[in-house]
């Protein structure tokens, strides 16, 4: 907020302090646009995010319990040697609202298995399968999860700008105004009162013989 020693005097700082207003009343409307607009999309993520959090959890449970039986079957040495020589890939697909960018989904790509190994035991392909699925269960949810952090924390910064233009400047910037319009009334009336004066000052010279 710029201190009152700012504005300029006179007519100039009524011009200014109104082109001023203007600009922060716009921006307070931007960013009442931008809060009616995250906040559902934010609601949304909220709903979704519970829901993969929940698929994610059923999934990493139903892996848990293939994994114990494949262990039960064949040991852990049959479980070690179904993993996969590549790792996992993960995609990273993003969108956006009012100029922020968030996570939308992921693409997964697991890397091949050895048919050979997994055939020796009847519980690994379904393990393998269940933790493929508990894979992108968790990484959808983590990308859910980005996406809601990111959201709230846009908000919050929106809302405090809010604040500042509701609670400083704008009131700032309105009484400087109509202070401003009070003493330039009260000159104009002064210097219409002179000038009243001095043409009546003139006529009455005039006058006299």
């Amino acid at each position: 907020m710029p201190v009152a020693r700012s504005v300029p005097p006179g007519r100039a700082g009524r011009l200014w302090l109104r082109a001023r207003l203007s600009t922060a009343q716009k921006g307070r409307d931007q960013l009442d646009r931008k809060l009616r607009i995250l906040l559902p999309e934010h609601q949304r993520l909220q709903t979704r995010l519970e829901r993969r959090e929940a698929t994610w959890s059923q999934a990493y449970a139903e892996a848990q319990t293939w994994l114990l039986r494949a262990v039960l079957l064949g040991g852990e040495d049959v479980v070690r040697c179904a993993a996969p020589s590549a790792t996992a890939e993960v995609e990273v697909v993003w969108t956006s609202a009012m100029g922020l960018s968030y996570p939308e989904d992921v693409l997964v790509r697991t890397g091949p298995t050895d048919g050979a190994v997994l055939a020796g035991n009847a519980a690994v392909v379904p393990a393998t399968a269940a933790f493929q699925a508990a894979l992108v269960a968790g990484a959808r949810a983590a990308a859910a999860r980005e996406a809601v952090d990111r959201l709230a924390a846009e908000i919050a910064v929106t809302r405090r700008r809010m604040r500042a233009l509701d609670k400083r400047w704008l009131p700032w910037l309105r009484e400087r105004l109509a202070a401003l319009e009070l003493t330039l009334e009260q000159t104009e009336q002064e210097d219409g009162m002179r000038l009243r004066r001095a043409v009546s000052g003139t006529v009455d010279r005039r006058s006299q013989p």
